[in-house]
């Protein structure tokens, strides 16, 4: 939005050409997401308080976390407000990878407020059904692979085409699986549909502690900018022997976005928390987070950087399956940060230790662009 009228205004001054740089307008992304967010936090967890929109916290929860009963949530709703308000005011919206993602925002986020609503309104911890969550999640990453075959088809280089289909192997060149051997695009509209509904179920399962899945989801989404601007430049991703990608670089915009937004939500989210982001904000990040991943064809890196979200989704998995076939645990509680709160660690020691595995992760996703 301000990118065209900056556009209309250097007709009238140069100075003004300089908001076409990309790494201008991300740094002013992140200032504009980090603004709105410090600044409207407060206001949001005042109205939260007023409405009663508490915290329920399960009774197979540990016994510590008694405490943070009634503390308000759906505090998605004000990270989802910066990223989209500072995305339409500073991205391209002629790229349709722009759209595409902030259509991911959309849907999964209105899946995550509608099971929120209802946990709240209804005192129900069931939420939305899950018929209803399967089938509106399956809606948002099935469109966005569909849109985003039909994209990669148009690319005028076949070859760009094929590998923008196949899902590339970190360490090495030229070792890649390839999904575009599956006619009609199914393989890669299965392989989106997988990537996405995991990391936005994957984040969801996370967000438990104070400040645990925030911080990761910055620091991701950081990593996955750095793979948008290198695969959106001919150049870049030429020398790094990585896909070119023609719409990528925009997504800076919006990593960038991410990145202020989750730093405002932070502040008011780190121990002891005065507000949660529910489901509203853990669906809808997860699966930005996804998407973002499979455009930039990193989706594997991608599993490397978010490895504390794959693990504690894996944890919940093995302690179900080990119930269910020898009704036995894995873990003291699942997922696992509630198992090392059982073990005796404090809720702060937990959170920071995920935070530095989560950077050593996002480092050693980052090395993937050297090491081939």
């Amino acid at each position: 939005m301000l990118l065209w009228l900056f556009e209309q205004l250097a007709g009238y001054h140069s100075s003004f050409q300089v908001v076409r740089y990309l790494t201008l307008r991300s740094l002013l992304s992140v200032l504009t997401a980090l603004t709105i967010g410090l600044v409207l936090g407060p206001i949001m967890i005042r109205k939260l308080q007023a409405l009663k929109y508490g915290q329920a916290v399960s009774s197979f929860a540990p016994e510590n976390h008694a405490k943070k009963m009634g503390t308000p949530t759906m505090g998605g709703v004000l990270i989802l407000l910066s990223i989209g308000i500072s995305t339409l005011l500073w991205a391209d919206l002629s790229n349709p990878y722009v759209w595409i993602v902030l259509a991911v925002m959309v849907i999964f986020g209105a899946v995550g407020w509608a099971d929120d609503w209802i946990k709240i309104r209804y005192k129900d911890n069931a939420g939305l059904p899950a018929k209803k969550k399967f089938f509106w999640t399956s809606v948002g990453s099935i469109g966005a692979g569909i849109a985003l075959y039909v994209i990669a088809k148009q690319q005028a280089d076949p070859n760009v085409s094929a590998d923008m289909l196949d899902i590339l192997i970190p360490f090495f060149k030229e070792i890649s699986i390839p999904l575009s051997l599956i006619p009609f695009g199914i393989g890669f509209i299965v392989f989106t549909y997988f990537v996405i509904n995991g990391a936005s179920n994957a984040v969801n399962l996370t967000d438990g502690l104070d400040g645990l899945a925030i911080m990761p989801i910055v620091l991701v989404a950081a990593g996955l900018g750095v793979f948008a601007y290198l695969s959106g430049d001919v150049r870049f991703a030429n020398y790094l022997h990585i896909p070119y990608v023609k719409y990528t670089s925009e997504l800076v915009v919006i990593c960038a976005a991410m990145i202020g937004a989750g730093l405002a939500f932070l502040w008011f989210n780190a121990h002891p928390a005065q507000i949660f982001m529910g489901d509203v904000g853990a669906l809808s990040l997860g699966a930005m987070l996804g998407t973002i991943a499979v455009m930039v064809r990193q989706e594997l890196v991608f599993a490397i950087m978010a490895g504390v979200f794959l693990v504690e989704a894996i944890s919940v998995f093995l302690q179900i399956g080990s119930l269910r076939m020898r009704n036995k645990r894995v873990f003291l509680m699942a997922p696992l940060h509630h198992h090392y709160e059982k073990k005796g660690w404090r809720e702060t020691q937990v959170v920071i230790r995920f935070w530095i595995i989560t950077i050593m992760l996002v480092v050693l996703g980052l090395m993937t662009l050297k090491l081939r």
